[in-house]
């Protein structure tokens, strides 16, 4: 089932171009690490859980990008633009391949699975 997002023809025209502009330079930060790198785990600070899924990367040895926005104590708006974007409730935010596989818990599982590994294996990638 699609998530429900508010129609544009929903929106008054006036305010169209500042929810459309609303902290997008961290989603355009984050769009960017998404497209250089196969593996971006996108977290903050004094959450214990990006920490698990960099861990969990570092023991499959998997190379990743990691960007860090702040902490419980600051920076939420901007935090609050990715959550919009995403959909994603929580961090960490896990990209595979463009791809939102979910929180750390979720990358596990992948990782467990071998999923992950089949994810990033060339033939994945279309080469």
């Amino acid at each position: 089932m699609p998530r429900p997002i508010l129609d544009e023809a929903q929106i008054h025209p006036a305010i169209r171009d500042r929810i459309a502009g609303h902290q997008q330079g961290i989603v355009q930060e984050v769009m960017a690490a998404i497209k250089a790198h196969d593996v971006v785990v996108v977290g903050m600070g004094m959450n214990p859980f990006p920490r698990k899924a960099c861990r969990a990367l570092d023991a499959a040895k998997q190379p990743y990008e990691y960007l860090e926005y702040g902490n419980y104590l600051n920076t939420w708006r901007k935090r609050g633009a990715l959550k919009m974007w995403t959909g994603w409730p929580t961090f960490p935010m896990v990209f595979v391949k463009g791809t939102l596989v979910g929180g750390a818990n979720d990358l596990q599982a992948l990782i467990d699975s071998g999923e992950l590994r089949q994810l990033l294996a060339p033939a994945a990638r279309g080469a």
